[in-house]
């Protein structure tokens, strides 16, 4: 496992874990980041990153990027 934002940009992968308070983990399932979901890497800058998740894209800083393992 790593996390999100060592992913390589356009591969798919899958999302094995979720860390952080209860509170981040609810906001990023919100956001459709759940275990077992596929998203990949659109772009990133300077550690944030521009993710497609279901058929959304949907940004996230370097902090939450490293919340999610794939």
């Amino acid at each position: 496992m790593m996390p999100l934002h060592l992913a390589p940009p356009g591969e798919p992968v899958e999302i094995r874990n979720i860390t952080g308070k209860d509170e981040v983990r609810r906001h990023l399932a919100e956001l459709g980041f759940v275990v077992g979901a596929t998203v990949s890497v659109v772009s990133e800058m300077g550690g944030n990153l521009i993710v497609q998740v279901r058929e959304s894209r949907v940004a996230l800083d370097r902090a939450l990027a490293m919340r999610v393992q794939v």
